[in-house]
């Protein structure tokens, strides 16, 4: 009789390692594609009927940078934000985005049953290469991507390169 329930053990102890490793991993993975995706909020809306504690503080603002010969091409999602309440601009660091989401409702007698949005003030900076050209900077707002784009000062093709 014990033979079954051992065996039953050891069942219960793989399924439960191979589910704490892929929990794990995705954790990781999060972390280690997030980067400086994962942004503080500050000063968000607060709830009467819940504790400050249950509304984030942190959300993703995903992004993407590539290069081509000409330029540098940032996007970064804000979804729910209105152009009005961004504010982008290249500093000696970088492509900063600053910001405020606002919550749609005002309604101070909400009881959530999920709340995973933050809201606030943000700002996130995406490091820049060295060959830009600021002042040709152009940036679009549109189905909640900010797209930048940016000239290089000069462009650089690819060069083919002799392997000996």
């Amino acid at each position: 009789m014990k033979e079954p329930a051992k065996n039953l053990g050891s069942e219960i102890e793989r399924a439960l390692s191979g589910a704490r490793k892929r929990l794990t991993g995705g954790w990781r993975e999060l972390l280690a594609r997030s980067s400086g995706a994962m942004t503080h909020f500050v000063g968000g809306p607060k709830s009467a009927s819940a504790d400050a504690a249950e509304f984030p503080e942190w959300a993703l603002l995903a992004a993407e940078s590539w290069e081509t010969a000409q330029s540098v091409i940032i996007r970064i999602e804000a979804p729910g934000m209105r152009k009005e309440d961004l504010d982008v601009s290249i500093t000696a660091n970088g492509l900063r985005v600053r910001g405020e989401k606002r919550s749609a409702g005002n309604d101070r007698t909400r009881i959530y049953g999920l709340m995973e949005r933050a809201f606030g003030r943000f700002e996130r900076t995406i490091p820049l290469p060295h060959n830009i050209d600021a002042s040709r900077a152009e940036v679009t707002y549109q189905d909640g991507v900010i797209t930048v784009i940016i000239r290089k000062s000069r462009a650089l093709p690819p060069t083919q390169l002799t392997v000996d």
